[in-house]
């Protein structure tokens, strides 16, 4: 069985972190075919914890877990934090297939999604 787990930062802020639970359960629908479980955890300042959220794929019985990045660039957390909590759980189970995949600020269609943002409504 394969899993997503959407990686957010958290916030103190609970409607925040609500958004990505709500977001990871549209996301769910739309990857049906792909993922069989759909998960959200946080880096910090919300639960469950990145190492709760891979504990919760595999309990429910992946095998494969993509862990999906929800960040809008490279920074920090994306270059060290979220692949080092990946790593410690990754090493308790060396039988499941762990991968990061590249995070949403560095997905092409990104610029095609803000560009039309920035595009006002058409006059009718």
């Amino acid at each position: 069985m394969r899993a997503l787990l959407v990686v957010a930062h958290g916030s103190r802020r609970q409607a925040s972190n609500d958004e990505v639970g709500e977001l990871a359960g549209v996301l769910a629908a739309r990857v049906a075919g792909r993922y069989h479980y759909v998960k959200e955890a946080f880096l910090e300042m919300a639960e469950p914890d990145i190492a709760s959220g891979l504990q919760a794929c595999i309990d429910a019985g992946a095998k494969q877990i993509d862990v999906l990045p929800y960040f809008l660039s490279a920074g920090r957390h994306v270059v060290t934090d979220v692949p080092e909590d990946v790593a410690k759980v990754a090493t308790k189970y060396p039988d499941i297939e762990i991968s990061i995949l590249p995070y949403v600020g560095q997905v092409a269609g990104m610029v095609d999604l803000l560009a039309e943002i920035c595009s006002p409504p058409s006059a009718n």
